[in-house]
């Protein structure tokens, strides 16, 4: 979409009241972000494809997100992403970590661990879908129930690793797409 495209989207459904506007142009294009937030109030949530506070700490200093949606895997641990956690803090952004079934129980209790210490919580994605096999292979306490998680207070993270389970199954490479076409040019799949 085209940045004027989502400045004219957001401010149209700016009587919906949406929790956020995700993704309204590509990542990269942050001063994209500053026509749509000059021309609307919609929250805009970006940055599940950001690496490091280096991605993000314009978008937040500046005010041009409500949302930051990084991932604890992608933003190199709890360390870096609290760093980033806690400028956000400071420009009114509140978290919106990114949660998709990609990311394993130890990802996301990381994430919960997080969430249940960020003064400027706002909500978790969770698109994890338990199986009975990843729920073996993952012990954990960690429960969600009635749109809440309940973060365990077991040791680190709250999530064991069964390698007997584990030993099972056999290794299958996988890979998230590719995200350059064919001419070189970076492409946000």
């Amino acid at each position: 979409m085209l940045p004027r495209e989502a400045a004219e989207f957001a401010k149209a459904v700016e009587p919906v009241g949406l929790y956020w506007l995700e993704d309204p142009t590509p990542a990269e294009d942050q001063n994209a972000l500053k026509l749509i937030r000059q021309h609307s109030t919609t929250p805009i949530a970006i940055g599940e494809v950001f690496n490091s506070i280096w991605d993000c700490n314009a978008l937040i200093e500046r005010e041009l997100i409500d949302f930051i949606r990084i991932a604890v895997t992608y933003g190199g641990g709890i360390t870096p992403v609290k760093r980033i956690v806690d400028l956000a803090g400071l420009h009114h952004v509140r978290t919106g970590f990114h949660g998709a079934p990609s990311h394993s129980p130890i990802s996301m209790a990381a994430q919960h661990h997080l969430n249940a210490w960020a003064p400027n919580f706002g909500i978790q994605e969770y698109l994890v879908l338990g199986t009975p096999e990843c729920d073996a292979l993952f012990p954990s306490d960690h429960v969600m129930e009635n749109g809440m998680v309940y973060v365990s207070d077991a040791p680190g993270l709250g999530v064991d690793f069964d390698e007997t389970e584990a030993a099972k199954y056999e290794y299958q490479a996988g890979s998230h797409p590719v995200v350059r076409l064919q001419d070189g040019t970076l492409w946000n799949y």
